[in-house]
């Protein structure tokens, strides 16, 4: 008698593990076929154009973050999550946060093979809003989070009702979009049907957090070489917080893949951003990102360097940038306990170590500045990634009959990416405190062509006495293969601070001349020695300069000028006086002898 065995089911944790893998090979195929675009294919967009049809970014707002949080005081771990269009709002903080255990949804995606109904299990009410009943683990389920994917393509209200049904406490979807597995985006009401259930219902929170945060959840408590078995709670920790996002930094998928471009919003805030403009004045220069003799056709010229040390370069076919003013902030290693909360929160929301940052540059733009389309490239130290931060919201000057700015959005000074290889070209307004992030190199660490990039024209009104007020400040942070040298963490910063906060010119000079004397390698090497010797070398003046005056002190002591001198005459002359009266006792002995003679 032949026997079948009945198929195993592979654990919940474990299909979003394969679901990544997957996507992850999707990518690598992705990035293969790539490779057979060209420079040419994205050279066609070479200026500015305001007629393209943009995605205008931001498209999150801040009452649609929220942040799953685990872990102790030690080590805390978080996720960025999106809060559904219904449900509790992050405005009702008091019912919006929840503190409990993850459950992983049985079946993960919420459905497996089961069919529709549209009965609620508890009141017989009916709903025009199918779904496919509670899950099988129901009874876990109960009073907690549950996590279940969006793999059935069902509708978020479907999802929510399924939760419901189970008596879930929350409930966090994960978006297991192969193409885009960083990507997540507020769940939407998709029907009338759905408007009433959802309403009368969905009484607790919904959010969606992505594959790879999916991920990272399912193996939390995993640790290298752990059998199955010994996985407690599909490897999620024991408890979780939901709570709103509020000020704190959330992001915003805009492109997973050539270019890699993301937002992080409240990355710094209205202080840090108001210090940054402050620290800036005063030291503003108009950007020269041309050599002085450029020749026309491609050969090499005779004219200055620009100045590479403060990451100025000159653009090989002109200058790209339109009346802008520019200045770094020279911080590295002694920057301000303030400075360095900001340098560690970039670090922590990013991934790339503070060693491998640049000082912030920060730019000055006024009606009519513009900056065209560029790559962003240096010949010593290539940046693998840019940070760019606004600084200011743009005001016009005008206000309409609520107080508020009209005509916002056509301030222009947007930052656009117009050529993305897959979707729209890109497109992002300033807002105050905002980052853009986005890769200058592909995976395999070769110029990724589609990051060009540019900032559209300043406009702006005038205010009531007829003056120009619109002015953008951003603020930008490279980050590089490599940590900076010494010279540019330590020594650079503390000549700045020195000089009122601006590098002195003559050390751009020396830097310039040993890169013209020695090459960009050699010149950059010695360039660096150099300043690592200046230290030794300053201390030996100040050394000599203080053995000179110890010296002279002693000697003064040894030998004084003034009171000492009069002494030593006055000892001179009672020896004088003294042999004086020894040389006429002498004779008056004398005489009294011939007398006696």
């Amino acid at each position: 008698m032949n026997t079948m065995m009945a198929p195993q089911r592979l654990p919940p944790s474990l299909l979003l593990l394969l679901l990544l893998l997957s996507t992850s090979l999707q990518k690598a195929v992705s990035k293969s076929n790539q490779k057979s675009q060209t420079h040419s294919s994205y050279s066609t967009t070479n200026s500015l154009d305001p007629n393209l049809q943009y995605i205008t970014y931001p498209l999150r707002e801040e009452s649609k973050a929220a942040i799953v949080e685990w872990g102790n005081s030690a080590i805390i771990s978080a996720l960025d999550a999106a809060v559904a269009d219904f449900g509790v709002p992050t405005s009702h903080s008091a019912f919006f946060e929840v503190e409990t255990s993850p459950i992983l949804a049985d079946p993960v995606d919420g459905r497996g093979g089961k069919p529709f109904i549209n009965t609620d299990t508890d009141t017989d009410e009916e709903y025009n809003v199918p779904y496919p009943g509670p899950l099988d683990n129901a009874d876990e389920v109960r009073g907690n989070l549950l996590v279940m994917t969006n793999q059935a393509n069902m509708s978020g209200v479907t999802m929510a009702r399924i939760a419901k049904e189970s008596g879930a406490a929350a409930l966090m979807v994960v978006n297991v979009d192969q193409e885009t597995p960083d990507l997540i985006y507020s769940l939407s009401i998709e029907n009338s049907d759905e408007q009433v259930y959802a309403e009368n219902e969905i009484d607790f929170p919904v959010v969606m957090v992505s594959l790879a945060s999916g991920n990272l959840i399912t193996t939390a408590t995993v640790e290298e070489g752990m059998e199955e078995e010994d996985i407690v709670n599909n490897g999620m920790p024991e408890r979780i917080r939901l709570y709103a996002a509020g000020d704190r930094p959330f992001f915003e998928d805009v492109s997973s893949q050539s270019p890699v471009l993301y937002l992080i919003h409240n990355l710094m805030t209205e202080e840090e951003c108001l210090t940054l403009i402050d620290q800036s004045k005063n030291k503003m220069e108009l950007v020269v990102d041309t050599n002085a003799n450029d020749n026309s056709n491609g050969n090499s010229n005779d004219g200055p360097l620009p100045n590479l040390l403060e990451y100025e370069v000159a653009e090989p076919s002109g200058s790209k940038s339109i009346n802008i003013e520019r200045t770094v902030v020279w911080k590295g290693q002694i920057n301000s306990h303030a400075g360095k909360q900001v340098e560690e929160r970039i670090e922590q929301v990013t991934g790339y170590p503070q060693d491998q940052f640049s000082d912030w540059i920060v730019t000055r733009h006024t009606v009519g500045s513009r900056h065209e389309l560029h790559y962003d490239h240096h010949p010593i130290y290539p940046p693998v990634a840019t940070i760019t931060v606004f600084l200011n919201d743009l005001d016009n000057g005008e206000e309409g009959e609520d107080g508020e700015n009209d005509n916002e959005n056509d301030l222009g000074g947007e930052i656009v990416y117009p050529n993305p290889v897959e979707g729209a070209p890109v497109m992002i307004a300033p807002h105050r405190g905002l980052a853009v992030v986005h890769h200058n190199t592909d995976y395999d660490g070769n110029v990724d062509y589609a990051a060009v990039y540019g900032e559209m024209t300043l406009r702006g009104g005038k205010d009531k006495h007829q003056e120009m007020k619109t002015v953008k400040y951003i603020a930008k942070k490279y980050v590089y293969a490599q940590p900076l040298p010494p010279s540019k963490r330590l020594l650079l910063p503390l000549l700045a601070v020195l000089t009122g906060g601006k590098l002195p010119k003559w050390v751009i000079h020396v830097h310039n001349l040993c890169l013209s004397t020695f090459g960009l390698e050699k010149g950059t090497e010695y360039f660096d020695k150099l300043c690592t010797m200046f230290p030794v070398f300053v201390l030996f003046v100040i050394g000599a300069i203080l053995q000179r005056i110890f010296q002279s002190k002693l000697s003064s002591l040894e030998h004084p000028p003034n009171g000492g001198s009069g002494t030593s005459n006055g000892s001179s002359n009672s020896g004088e006086g003294a042999k004086s009266k020894k040389s006429n006792g002498g004779k008056k002995k004398g005489k009294k002898n011939k007398k006696l003679e």
